[in-house]
């Protein structure tokens, strides 16, 4: 079962945020006046961010337990290559998301360092640094030998 879900998750995953993207934030802002769009989209990335957080801490368990396992057998660290993509997404959300939205509400009153538009183009970065990692997660999780051969019953 935690197999299973460690090889489909990342790529459910990545289809949330490529809907999210290309398809639910363009829609909004050409079919809605601007400040409407504006918190459309907001409440979007606002679940989406919770959503990553969940989908990354449970990712992060499965994966320690078979890193775990893999180390107890000789076979490889603690912290394995999928463990570093689920912190940098983690990483990306919480830089992302939840430290940059407080600066954009400010930006737009005009108070800040930077503007709206700046701290817009960073979060557009986390965001896609975190859609990378969550599709080379995807694609580690359903490349061939990554599957866990099934255990004999007795």
């Amino acid at each position: 079962m935690q197999d299973r879900l460690r090889r489909v998750l990342p790529g459910l995953w990545a289809g949330v945020l490529l809907c999210i993207a290309a398809i639910a934030a363009p829609a909004a802002f050409a079919l809605l006046d601007r400040p409407a769009a504006g918190q459309l989209v907001g409440w979007f990335f606002a679940r989406e961010a919770w959503l990553s957080l969940v989908a990354a801490v449970l990712l992060m368990v499965i994966e320690r337990g078979r890193a775990r396992a893999a180390a107890a057998a000789g076979q490889g660290s603690v912290l394995s290559a999928d463990l570093l993509l689920l912190l940098t997404t983690v990483f990306c959300t919480v830089a992302g998301y939840f430290a940059l939205q407080p600066l954009m509400a400010a930006a737009r009153t005009g108070q800040g360092p930077l503007s709206f538009g700046q701290l817009h183009f960073i979060s557009v970065g986390f965001f896609l640094a975190k859609l990378l990692c969550i599709l080379a997660l995807a694609w580690r999780a359903a490349g061939p030998g990554r599957a866990v051969s099934p255990t004999p019953v007795s």
